[in-house]
């Protein structure tokens, strides 16, 4: 069974939080650039709550994979961010390996500025120091999914954050569908 981390009000807090932070920092517009998959759920939560009109572009990446050389890009950006206030928008910060390696290939686009803010921040699960400047929850739960983060493409269309249990799901990826879906 999986138990919830995070519930709807918690969620709408928190963006309540972040979409007034970002649209007092950035009051003459700013360039979100969101991580595919799964932070499509939060960027379009998190856009509708700004009180601005940001630019939004779409990163994909390949996944950190131990023993792997590196992180790749999948799908580049369509705009070019020289000269601009950018904000790269995240559903999970984990070990930070990824997240630096797409900060300093953002970096040598030469944006005016470059920040981070993330749905869901796991800092005891840091390899990497990265500086997340804004953080909407915090857990300290290894794996998750719900709301945009996913489990073999499932879960993500959930309205909570779950703690989920790996070897659970590597035998069944629908194991907690019943579960999570009936809430």
């Amino acid at each position: 069974m999986s138990r919830v981390l995070f519930e709807r009000p918690q969620i709408d807090e928190a963006l309540d939080r972040l979409a007034a932070s970002l649209s007092a920092t950035y009051d003459d517009g700013v360039v979100l650039v969101a991580v595919l998959k799964g932070s499509v759920i939060f960027l379009a939560d998190l856009v509708r709550r700004m009180s601005v009109n940001p630019v939004i572009d779409f990163l994909a990446v390949s996944s950190y994979a131990e023993g792997s050389p590196r992180v790749q890009i999948m799908k580049d950006l369509d705009l070019d961010i020289a000269g601009r206030d950018v904000v790269l928008v995240e559903d999970v910060v984990d070990t930070g390996l990824s997240l630096t390696w797409l900060l300093e290939e953002l970096e040598r686009r030469a944006p005016r500025s470059l920040e981070v803010c993330a749905f869901l921040d796991k800092p005891a699960r840091r390899i990497v120091p990265v500086a997340v400047r804004w953080v909407g929850l915090t857990t300290e739960e290894p794996y998750v999914c719900g709301y945009g983060l996913d489990v073999a493409e499932r879960y993500r269309n959930l309205d909570l954050v779950a703690a989920a249990d790996t070897a659970v799901l590597a035998a069944d990826p629908d194991a907690y569908v019943g579960d999570l879906y009936r809430r």
